[in-house]
């Protein structure tokens, strides 16, 4: 009989009814654990033979950290301490590393050897009919693109840091990613892919910048999705002849915001097509609110940027609404490589605007929502906070894999108002009592137990 099994008898027992609730096969927390942990296993050690603690013990521990949204390294040494035995139960590790034990392993790890488990856990995704419901677009799935920072400083930097001087007179140090996440329109869930660092790339002494991290990524992406339909949504600054040359080269479609600031020329010439009665305009009432309306107008084959030969040409669509006395809110542009009609100008804008996903539902969550994007949990003198970022995003990843297709999780989930209730009750389960999956943590929480006493209840 299973653990779970076990502690499910004894609880109806004591007169308490439990609601069991079925997990996926294959898309629980506990599988997932269980295929990260061998991806782990081979990453390359780069330490002597006869390390103590294995390089997957490191990992799994850096991991599970960003998995229960310990605060900080410091946190999670209290609970190595302490609580030992949930910790080996639920993530499989043999040797939990001390704060100082990890930041020194990890530092040496490259992020290239950390690509594996996001590739493994999409597969299973794909596998399992989940990323069906990402689709959009006629069969595509919607990948937005965007930079953030993940650690800052005025007073510690590392040869891999960015520096710019202030107009103070200090430099700061920073660092930050490219991540790319796909996204839906309809779903408030977001796939996060692993992502490109922004740091100074072995043997240069320049900084590295955006635009060269998304030349690295989108490689990256298609070497490990090459057959993938994909449309990459982007902000304003991503529509421009050089990056959408890249896309092109990758096979991948786009929806680029246009601003009219940075894009005169393309907007004087819509005006002029428009003017000319070459434009299509449409106008749609909303079906939920009366006194809105969703205006279009759109123009295929027109110049990016000043006319010529061999100006790259995109499809323009602009979008605004308008309420019952025609005042004009939520003005928004893009450029798209995909033919623009009356029949799919609604879907290409709603595709347009899922953009703020990768900002609302991915960074913001990241760094507001328990995960602690923006904290340092240690800068290292190579790879160390880049690592962590990996291992936070691939958290973040299991997390979003269970909100989208979990019932147990979901189940959890609704009991409380924000996520982060949920993560302190998850680790309230870790600190009352040994418990040996996620599986039963989320069953005491779906069914408020709140103290499972289960190293004494076995027959």
């Amino acid at each position: 009989m299973s653990t779970l099994s076990r502690f499910i008898r004894n609880y109806r027992n004591s007169g308490k009814t439990f609601r069991r609730i079925k997990m996926r096969c294959h898309l629980n927390a506990d599988t997932l654990y269980s295929r990260i942990r061998e991806d782990f296993n081979r990453v390359v050690d780069h330490r002597a033979a006869n390390s103590s603690i294995s390089l997957p013990d490191v990992l799994m521990s850096g991991f599970a950290m960003f998995c229960l949204k310990d605060p900080s390294l410091l946190a999670f040494d209290e609970r190595r301490r302490e609580e030992p035995d949930s910790l080996q139960g639920v993530f499989g590790v043999s040797r939990i590393p001390s704060d100082s034990q990890m930041r020194t392993v990890l530092d040496e790890v490259s992020v290239r050897d950390l690509r594996r488990p996001f590739k493994s856990i999409f597969a299973q995704l794909q596998r399992g009919k989940v990323l069906e419901k990402m689709t959009w677009l006629g069969g595509y799935y919607l990948l937005a693109l965007d930079g953030t920072g993940i650690y800052t400083s005025e007073k510690m930097g590392s040869d891999y840091c960015l520096s710019k001087r202030k107009r103070n007179g200090k430099v700061e140090y920073y660092q930050q990613m490219f991540a790319g996440a796909f996204v839906h329109p309809d779903r408030s869930e977001v796939i996060p892919t692993c992502p490109e660092m922004i740091v100074k790339q072995d043997g240069s002494s320049k900084n590295d910048c955006e635009r060269n991290a998304a030349k690295r990524y989108l490689t990256d992406f298609r070497r490990e999705h090459p057959h993938l339909k994909t449309i990459v949504i982007e902000d304003a600054l991503a529509s421009n002849a050089p990056h959408i040359q890249e896309l092109q080269k990758h096979d991948l479609r786009y929806i680029l915001g246009a601003k009219p600031k940075d894009h005169e020329n393309l907007y004087q010439s819509v005006d002029e097509a428009a003017d000319r009665g070459e434009i299509t305009e449409l106008h749609i009432a909303d079906s939920n609110k009366t006194n809105v309306h969703h205006c279009f107008r759109f123009l295929n084959n027109v110049p990016l940027n000043k006319s010529s030969k061999d100006s790259l040409t995109v499809n323009f669509l602009e979008y605004w609404e308008t309420d019952s006395e025609g005042n004009v809110k939520n003005r928004f542009g893009w450029v798209t490589d995909i033919p623009i009609s009356g029949e799919n100008a609604f879907d290409i804008m709603r595709a347009g605007r899922a953009r703020w996903r990768i900002e609302n539902e991915t960074f913001n969550t990241l760094k507001n929502q328990g995960y602690n994007l923006e904290h340092n949990y240690g800068l290292g003198k190579k790879h160390l906070s880049a690592v962590f970022a990996h291992l936070m995003l691939l958290a973040f990843l299991v997390d979003q894999v269970q909100q989208m297709c979990c019932p147990l999780f979901q189940a959890a989930q609704a009991k409380y108002r924000t996520r982060r209730y949920l993560w302190e009750r998850v680790r309230s389960c870790f600190n009352e009592n040994f418990v040996p999956s996620m599986e039963l943590i989320l069953h005491c929480i779906v069914n408020g137990v709140r103290k499972p006493k289960l190293e004494f209840q076995w027959e």
